[in-house]
């Protein structure tokens, strides 16, 4: 049986091993372990799902659990994907902040996913990832 808790206090090697293993590995900075333990940290809202104690998924956001809840990342153990794992461990992130809007930005490989399981498209969204870019 798989449990699902929110685990705000992961810790980094394990949240380390599952983007490898989820092959979220290659779009973060997992080599760069102070970066990641920022990003647990300032994650408010960490759902985590384990199986016999070893840990299969992580979902971390951010939220002010009322307004809107960003899932920056979603990461499933590859022998573990194709279960509903990811789609338990959005509901547990849900959940968690019923009132808020659910965003995330897809990964270039999960674009047919979302729309599968409920989510709706939407075309204005932008980011800046140098502020050098800024004008």
């Amino acid at each position: 049986m798989i449990n699902y808790t929110i685990e705000n206090d992961l810790s980094v090697g394990e949240f380390k091993t599952v983007l490898i293993n989820s092959n979220l590995g290659t779009r973060r900075p997992v080599n760069d372990i102070a970066r990641l333990e920022k990003m647990l940290e300032h994650g408010n809202l960490v759902v985590t799902a384990r199986l016999n104690e070893k840990l299969i998924g992580v979902a971390r956001a951010l939220t002010d659990f009322s307004y809107c809840t960003y899932l920056s990342d979603l990461a499933v153990d590859e022998n573990y994907q194709r279960n509903g794992v990811g789609t338990e461990l959005i509901r547990q992130v849900k959940l968690a902040a019923p009132t808020a809007k659910l965003i995330i930005l897809s990964a270039p490989a999960a674009i047919s996913y979302y729309p599968k399981i409920g989510f709706s498209r939407h075309e204005y969204c932008f980011f800046l990832d140098d502020l050098n870019n800024l004008k």
